[in-house]
């Protein structure tokens, strides 16, 4: 039996069969997997987002759904209806496309916010109520989502709430000259990511899952992640600072890549490197910043530089 890191390292192989020079984004993508929380992958159209999310569910043997959100999609078509059998004379439910393990929200900011706050209590608690019933989701359960940035026509930016349910938030970026002459190269025949085959099973992720909330934190590591988020609350370039929300999810994502560093302990550096997908897409930022070009991700990078790890 492979420990955990090296059986991450063999799911991440597999998804590079098919996927060329994403290997750190990919590995971001696995420590969300294990730490159970949903991503959010924003970038340009064209870099690879749909088939890199495609890769991964191959990868794993989990039941997979793709909503291709468009203006004309309902919530019903998220999380399903009640309908009226004649036959029975009762409502019987219709399973929308969220009852999956692993669900691709494919550019979610060009469907409304109706639709889009669909998924609140689907991200939440892994659950969809329709007509007071309560149905629970298979799980693993993961919901992938791509968007193009906002500046771009016909997209509608995600709600605070929405984006706060996202446990990380990545961008892929454009390849490099020699990775993208291999992807002209991999993609002469036929599409690399039909080639896959699973390499792992949902029970194998489950208990990655259960065993990330072994790993051990100390006080101190607690400390220091609350002193981070406390940062962002009163930062002058920020409107809305982190919530206790944040320092959860930070808090399970250092233990997730501890986990993937086959450690059962936490330290301040893994602490340092989940912190911009972690926390950065949840900050808003004030006019004045926007206008001189300053980042969620720079003033995540400036607080965790300007915090001491040095506990009291």
């Amino acid at each position: 039996m492979p420990s955990p890191g090296q059986f991450l390292n063999i799911i991440a192989d597999n998804i590079e069969k098919a996927i060329i020079g994403k290997r750190k984004m990919i590995d971001l993508i696995l420590i969300s997997l294990i730490s159970k929380g949903h991503i959010l992958i924003e970038d340009v159209p064209g870099v690879g987002k749909t088939s890199l999310i495609s890769a991964i569910a191959k990868s794993v043997d989990c039941s997979f759904n793709r909503i291709q959100f468009t203006p004309d999609v309902t919530p019903s078509d998220v999380i399903g209806f009640s309908m009226y059998n004649r036959k029975t004379n009762e409502f019987e439910y219709k399973h929308g496309a969220v009852f999956c393990q692993f669900l691709l929200a494919d550019e979610i900011n060009r469907t409304s916010s109706k639709t889009q706050s669909s998924l609140l209590e689907v991200m939440e608690e892994r659950q969809v109520t329709v007509d007071s019933v309560t149905y629970k989701l298979p799980t693993p359960f993961i919901v992938f989502a791509t968007q193009n940035p906002i500046e771009y026509i016909g997209t509608y930016p995600l709600p605070e709430a929405q984006l706060d349910r996202f446990f990380m938030k990545i961008s892929l970026g454009y390849p490099n000259h020699k990775e993208e002459m291999d992807i002209i190269e991999l993609h002469k025949k036929d599409d690399p990511v039909s080639k896959l085959t699973p390499v792992a099973s949902p029970q194998q992720i489950i208990q990655l899952q259960e065993m990330v909330d072994m790993v051990h934190m100390s006080n101190d590591i607690s400390h220091y992640i609350v002193s981070l988020v406390e940062k962002t609350r009163n930062h002058p370039q920020l409107t809305l600072g982190a919530s206790p929300r944040v320092s959860i999810s930070l808090a399970k994502a250092a233990r997730a890549y501890a986990l993937s560093q086959d450690r059962k302990y936490v330290t301040p550096d893994d602490v340092q490197k989940m912190a911009i997908p972690v926390m950065a897409h949840r900050l808003q930022l004030t006019q004045e910043a926007k206008f001189q070009n300053i980042t969620q991700e720079s003033i995540v990078n400036q607080i965790v530089k300007g915090t001491s790890v040095a506990m009291p």
